[in-house]
């Protein structure tokens, strides 16, 4: 596969900076629903237990929005020292349509499912 064109950079480097953005705003609006539930407020059992499973959830996708922006911002240095849209296991360029679906990849498809087998 070609090298990116400038074109294609300046446009990734524009997709990568809006979703830095965009992860940031969407951490900084949901950091008070992180904060502990109150057990001292006189609401009802079940209804605290919903609170709880609620705050769970946010905590769990402010950890993946918190891990995805260390990804954007390794996607953007990349894009600056001139490596970006390669792999950074094997070194061949990752296919433009996973760009574009995850403009922070930092693997090509194939390397990408090789390190998901051996998690599993």
């Amino acid at each position: 596969m070609a090298e990116l064109s400038a074109e294609q950079r300046e446009g990734f480097g524009r997709a990568l900076a809006e979703l830095r953005q965009q992860l940031r705003e969407g951490l900084s609006s949901s950091a008070e629903g992180a904060r502990p539930v109150s057990l001292d407020e006189p609401i009802g059992r079940v209804s605290r237990v919903d609170a709880l499973q609620q705050q769970s959830m946010l905590r769990a996708n402010r950890e993946a929005a918190k891990r995805r922006l260390v990804q954007v911002e390794a996607a953007l240095r990349r894009l600056e020292e001139g490596r970006y849209g390669d792999c950074a296991a094997c070194g061949e360029a990752i296919d433009r349509g996973r760009l574009r679906a995850r403009p922070e990849a930092p693997l090509c498809l194939a390397c990408q499912s090789e390190r998901e087998q051996v998690r599993r």
